[in-house]
């Protein structure tokens, strides 16, 4: 059976045309309101972040050359493309891969007794037996809010043998060549071990309570809720916090610095990125941005490819 066509009126087409120019001009206006509101973070992003990277790499690349003078110097310093070789000539460094080492075994001794410590703390406040929970909190973060440098001055008075509260009580100098890896260790633990603790806080307070109300029902412990619920669900905020240690382990720097003074042995390229402070300020060869921008770049690549090696480990052995 045929159907006629429903005529549609002339001011319908219109009123729809109408409405769809609304609804679109509606949409830009709400697309350029966030681009506004985005505006600030990525000109902050571009000039702080991208920029910086940019101009690294370039840099690398490069390196300092004199031209010009005579016999007994003189002349001045000009940008020379080299190609790769301030990244091989950090490569065939020796020193480089000896301060390589001393980040690898700060990192294996510090990494498990800080991610154990946070993860410790993290269960005790989550706990039943703990209140007030919020001034704990603050206090064991605390220590993150203190700037790296000052954190570690203050641990080298401490440590000093003469008045120092702790060097004074340790049957052995802290500043010993032997142990100097130790005590950075110990720095490092203390300032950023309540920084992971609120990770794993975080995570443990976004755990469904109901698991733990329905475990109590079926008669299962305290100790068993933590080894059976709580920690097999902090396995993200495990990763996330140990892939954080790593960069971090391999940014090693503000602890090695502040020894040095008080350790000239350490010598400028105790740790790579002291090796790359000290080229761009001059006080190791070869210097300039070129040497330093390569053993920063090549750090970059070695801490992600640590990370990307302990995520793969860990979702095997998942």
């Amino acid at each position: 059976m045929a159907t006629t066509p429903v005529p549609i009126a002339a001011d319908e087409l219109i009123g729809d045309e109408e409405n769809l120019k609304s609804i679109k001009a509606r949409q830009r206006r709400n697309a350029a309101y966030g681009w506004a509101f985005l505006a600030p973070f990525i000109l902050f992003f571009v000039v702080s972040f991208l920029i910086p990277i940019i101009v690294s790499v370039i840099s690398a690349f490069y390196k300092e050359t004199a031209s010009g003078g005579g016999l007994y110097g003189g002349g001045e310093k000009t940008l020379t493309f080299v190609w790769f070789d301030n990244f091989i000539t950090v490569i065939k460094d020796t020193d480089f891969w000896v301060g390589m080492g001393r980040v690898l075994l700060f990192g294996v001794i510090q990494i498990p007794v800080m991610i154990g410590g946070a993860l410790a703390l993290a269960l005790l406040l989550d706990s039943l037996f703990v209140k007030r929970v919020t001034f704990f909190r603050l206090s064991y973060f605390l220590p993150y809010a203190v700037p790296g440098i000052i954190a570690a001055m203050m641990w080298i008075f401490m440590y000093n043998p003469n008045f120092g509260p702790v060097g004074k009580i340790m049957p052995f100098s802290m500043f010993d060549r032997h142990v100097m890896l130790f005590s950075m260790a110990n720095m490092t633990t203390w300032t950023f071990t309540g920084y992971n603790m609120l990770i794993f806080l975080a995570a443990l307070q976004a755990i469904p309570t109901d698991l733990y109300e329905a475990a109590r029902l079926d008669g299962a412990s305290e100790f068993k809720i933590v080894t059976k619920i709580k920690i097999p669900m902090l396995k993200g905020a495990a990763l996330l916090a140990i892939l954080l240690s790593i960069i971090g382990t391999v940014q090693l720097f503000n602890e090695p610095a502040a020894l040095s003074v008080t350790n000239p042995d350490m010598g400028g390229k105790y740790t790579p990125m002291m090796m790359a402070y000290n080229a761009m300020m001059g006080n190791i060869s070869p210097s300039g941005a070129g040497p330093a921008n390569a053993v920063s770049l090549l750090m970059a690549v070695f801490a992600a490819a640590l990370a990307f090696l302990y995520t793969y480990v860990q979702k095997k052995v998942d």
